[in-house]
């Protein structure tokens, strides 16, 4: 883990949990999102259904996050009441807790285990599906990416759950952990 990796990690016994409130997967790209009561998150690619699954393992991008909270503010900044998180093209809408906290953190969301890696940045298709100044209203709330470290089923409704490094099981030789 980097140095803001271990900075943010003191603080994780602080974050409380979060719930997991759509899934969403693009079968190809520039396909519609399709939204999933439930799915398996696969170790080292991403989603079932999801288009990065056929991409290179163990990429940092294999999932995306993005919290209702931060989709409230990009809404207010649009002058909109709300905003389908299917438009913001990311794979889960969670509630209730900071991302930015879960910066470079492990968390478990159902069965499965998530590693979050960078900021999950907006591109200019917001301003193709949110009109004009969709990037510029997203900047800084456009949620996360993240790697599955272990595999396992993930639903609407389960908890996210910040996990200390500590608490992981341990890997087996030549794992992502």
């Amino acid at each position: 883990m980097n140095a803001q990796g271990r900075l943010l990690a003191r603080y994780l016994r602080d974050l409380p949990e979060g719930e997991l409130t759509w899934i969403g997967v693009r079968p190809q790209r520039r396909e519609p999102m399709l939204s999933l009561p439930s799915t398996v998150a696969v170790e080292g690619y991403g989603l079932e259904g999801d288009r990065r699954m056929g991409g290179r393992a163990g990429s940092g991008r294999q999932i995306s996050l993005i919290s209702t909270e931060f989709i409230a503010s990009i809404a207010r900044h649009l002058g909109r009441a709300e905003i389908n998180p299917a438009l913001l093209r990311r794979n889960l809408l969670v509630s209730g807790i900071n991302l930015n906290a879960l910066r470079y953190q492990y968390f478990q969301i159902g069965e499965a285990i998530f590693q979050a890696t960078a900021l999950c940045h907006p591109c200019s298709r917001m301003d193709e599906v949110l009109g004009r100044g969709g990037v510029v209203a997203m900047l800084g709330y456009g949620g996360l990416c993240a790697k599955v470290v272990r595999t396992g089923r993930i639903a609407v409704g389960d908890r996210l759950r910040p996990l200390p490094e500590s608490s992981l099981p341990a890997a087996p030789q030549g794992s992502l952990f």
